[in-house]
């Protein structure tokens, strides 16, 4: 299978530059994958920059609802799929560090305590 390239566009640049600085603001936390860069604990994601630009980012309940209503936007829908726990980060809110940085803490603290997902062992060929 061929890798996707990393879409080079400014507007996706910046965006990415904002997700790289969010990601920043937990000591730790690493920013994974080339072309889809997101953010996982214990195999289990916590948000991801989708490669049209927009952020995803996953949510507690109650939490997720009121971000829904604060920020006037969506559950994130990728390939035809409505992710349930994930909201759609609004641009302005990306690029808003400090704003976003609460929630993205929360996403963390959340996906944190979720059971570790197993790993797939590689076999060697």
């Amino acid at each position: 299978m061929a890798k996707q390239a990393v879409p080079s566009d400014p507007g996706y640049l910046r965006k990415l530059a904002d997700y790289e600085r969010i990601v920043a603001t937990i000591p730790g936390l690493e920013r994974k994958g080339a072309a889809n860069p997101y953010t996982a604990i214990n195999g289990n994601m916590s948000s991801y920059l989708h490669p049209r630009g927009a952020m995803a980012l996953r949510l507690p309940a109650g939490l997720r609802e009121a971000f829904l209503a604060d920020h006037g936007t969506t559950l994130f829908e990728a390939y035809g799929i409505v992710q349930k726990e994930y909201v759609t980060v609004p641009d302005p809110l990306l690029a808003d560090t400090a704003a976003l940085s609460p929630y993205f803490q929360a996403s963390v603290d959340y996906v944190s305590g979720l059971k570790p997902k197993p790993t797939k062992a590689r076999t060697k060929g």
